[in-house]
């Protein structure tokens, strides 16, 4: 797995540094994490109603580079950092993205982006683990897209195997 990593770096390095290639994609993102609303449809004491099932529950930052095949498919090296606010966390993940973008229509696209590498938790002592995420996006020409994204960062925490979240957010890819 080691050799594989090191090679995948290798040849994205490689490629985003070289001047011939035009074939290059920069992505930055911003999401929020969500959690469920335990108070969902109680009315406290002030008459104010709970109306929203999920609510926000931090930050998440990322940035990304690597190459594409004719925006339909590809790969990167992306890094960032996620806060989860109920559980005091801040987390730098650094991973492989793999991302197939099919378009639907002359001006959108769908996609479905997958991405595996390691997760750092800051202040906490070392907390290290496996990042995995997968997300589920529409994307139209210009490279703004909306998308759901469901995160494993691989660490244990209050009494979890695994720290995971759920969140939406906006993304701007450049070709």
């Amino acid at each position: 797995m080691k050799k594989i990593s090191a090679f995948l770096l290798l040849i994205i390095w490689g490629s985003v540094h070289s001047q011939e290639i035009k074939n290059r994609y920069y992505q930055a993102e911003i999401a929020t994490p969500l959690i469920i609303n335990s108070t969902y449809g109680q009315v406290n004491a002030l008459g104010n109603r709970s109306d929203y099932r999920f609510l926000p529950d931090g930050l998440s930052l990322k940035f990304g580079v690597g190459v594409h095949q004719k925006k339909w498919a590809s790969i990167g090296i992306h890094s960032g950092i996620d806060w989860l606010g109920s559980n005091k966390l801040v987390v730098v993940p650094v991973f492989a993205n793999f991302k197939f973008n099919p378009r639907i229509s002359e001006e959108s696209r769908i996609y479905l982006q997958l991405g595996y590498g390691k997760s750092f938790g800051l202040g906490r002592g070392s907390l290290i683990g496996d990042y995995r995420k997968i997300a589920l996006g529409a994307e139209n020409d210009e490279g703004i897209s909306i998308y759901i994204q469901v995160a494993n960062f691989g660490i244990p925490l209050n009494n979890f195997d695994s720290v995971n979240s759920l969140s939406i957010g906006i993304a701007l890819a450049t070709f």
